[in-house]
Order: C-alpha cells, then sequence, then structure tokens
C-alpha cells in the first residue's frame, strides 16, 4: 500500500494522522528528498524520512503538530555547525546522535472531514445533506449507522417523532453541536421534556441555524450548515478527537528527549523501562550496566 492508499484508508476510517515528507536532505543522511512517511497518533512511523535517530526527533514533532493542528517545517541538524540554508518559520532542532548530514521534513497534520449526521428524509434534510457535501463534509443519514459516536454534528430534521430521543442520544455520545429543526415553541418543549443540564442545553441549537431569515429548505439548510461551519471555526467545535500529550523520557545516554510510544527504542532492567532515541544509546546504556 503506497503512502497516498494509506493517508485515504485513514482518513476513511476517521483517523487523524501527520503526513511527513523529506524536502531536503543532506549527506550522509539515508533519506532523500521525496521519501515520505505517515505518523500515526500514537507515534508509530509508516514510511520512511530517516534513519532511527532522525525518527525520534520527527516523531517528537510531528505529534506536537497533530495536536497543534498546524504544519511545520521541521530542521534536524546534527551536533555542530552545519552549513544548511535559512528557513525562516522552521522548528530547528539539533540531535546529538546523528552521524552527519541534515534534513528539512514538512510535516502536516491530516484530519478527517468534519461528519454530519442527519436525521429524516423531510426536505430541509435532503437540501443540507447536498450542501454539507458542497463543503466536502462527510454525511451520513440516520440509517446509516445505529449511534453518533464520532460526528461533529448532529441535525435532526424529522419534523415530529422521538426527537427527544434523538436528541438525548447525540448529547450521550458528546456530540458538540446538536440542531433541532422545529419552532421555538415546539424545540422548547422537547428540551422541557428532558432532563437537561446547562451544559448540555446549550449544545442543543434549536431552532437549527443561524437567524438570516430563511424560508425555502434549502435557505434553512444553509443556514444550518453556517452555524455548524461557525462551531468548527470560531467555537472550538471538534472535528476529530485530538490525541492526548504524549508521554516523553530522557535518553540516559546522549540526553535527547524522546515521545514514548510503541517504537520507541527502550530497554527493560527490572521494573523499570528506560527509552531512548536509537539502538546505538540503548547498547551503550546495556554495556555500562553489565
Amino acid at each position: 500500500m503506497t503512502i497516498a492508499e494509506r493517508a485515504k484508508q485513514l482518513l476513511y476510517e476517521r483517523k487523524p494522522f501527520v503526513h511527513a515528507t523529506v524536502v531536503r536532505a543532506q549527506p550522509p543522511t539515508s533519506a532523500r528528498a521525496g521519501d515520505e512517511a505517515i505518523l500515526l497518533a500514537d507515534g508509530s512511523i509508516e514510511g520512511f524520512v530517516g534513519g532511527q535517530c532522525a525518527q525520534s526527533s520527527v516523531r517528537k514533532a510531528a505529534l506536537g503538530a497533530l495536536q497543534a493542528g498546524e504544519s511545520v517545517l521541521l530542521r534536524v541538524l546534527p551536533d555542530g555547525d552545519v552549513h544548511f540554508p535559512d528557513a525562516p518559520g522552521s522548528c530547528v532542532v539539533v540531535n546529538p546522535c546523528l552521524s552527519g548530514g541534515a534534513l528539512e521534513i514538512f510535516l502536516t497534520p491530516q484530519f478527517p472531514a468534519p461528519l454530519v449526521r442527519i436525521c429524516g428524509s423531510t426536505p430541509i434534510a435532503e437540501s443540507l445533506a447536498r450542501v454539507c457535501e458542497v463543503l466536502g463534509y462527510e454525511v451520513r443519514r440516520d440509517g446509516d449507522d445505529g449511534d453518533f459516536d464520532g460526528a461533529t454534528a448532529v441535525v435532526i430534521a424529522t419534523h415530529g417523532g422521538a426527537e427527544a430521543e434523538a436528541v438525548g442520544a447525540a448529547l450521550d455520545a458528546g456530540v458538540g453541536y446538536v440542531g433541532l429543526v422545529a419552532s421555538r415553541i415546539r424545540g422548547a418543549s422537547v428540551l422541557e421534556s428532558m432532563d437537561l443540564d446547562d451544559a448540555e442545553r446549550a449544545r442543543v441549537h434549536t431552532p437549527a441555524g443561524l437567524d438570516i431569515g430563511a424560508k425555502t429548505p434549502s435557505e434553512v439548510a444553509v443556514s444550518i450548515a453556517a452555524e455548524v461551519i461557525a462551531g468548527v471555526r470560531h467555537g472550538g467545535l471538534p472535528v476529530a478527537p485530538r490525541p492526548d500529550a504524549p508521554a516523553t523520557a530522557v535518553d540516559p545516554i546522549c540526553g535527547m528527549t524522546v515521545t514514548v510510544g510503541p517504537q520507541t527504542t527502550h530497554l527493560q532492567i527490572g521494573a523499570e523501562t528506560h527509552w531512548f532515541c536509537c539502538p546505538g544509546c540503548r547498547d551503550s546504556f546495556a554495556a555500562a550496566q553489565a
């Protein structure tokens, strides 16, 4: 499977990741310009962007980019003066374990598109599905699966029926935006029938959509989509769960801070685990303990 195919698969599975591309390499580094890799939220690396020592620096920077949600140009330099053109705005790390050369790697966090779950087959529901698809959002209708887990927004446009149950299920799933298409009076009645605290009530929007004077189903759909966009862009509405801050440890040999993950070089001595940037540091530590 190519890097592009793997990236498409992860987006389909709604798993955030970082796409790393080597844009400049100075010998004797093992990586070459154009080399690519995918870094997952647990620190795993699929592909190649350098040897073990470089990977340790890339892993740490990539997980930081994933948390911040911002791309970064990473410059990995060996310990010492290296002639490498300036790159304003780049993140520079000095890796004392590099045997020479230098790397510039562009790290791009990738997140799945917002997922909007739409309940109902009314004209507003149909129009909203089309609008969201134009926006590039992922749309699932209420019959596609049995729960709202992972949804960015849930819009209930059934015009009656089990609206309170749908609102409750969306809130229980932790959905940040729950839109109920209803008049102010009926929407208030539905919410009053439920035992909601203030935080839960704040996540329910009824009537759903921004007040733009919408009349037709298409106009109402646009107003709802606009409210979801505002929530994503300005209100902190999560598109996909951000990974927790990774655990780190200090390599006892070179002093480098490394990210603890399933691919991080480590050594178990008794009940204590020691973490390293590369097998060379691990072997030196093991020899010193013998």
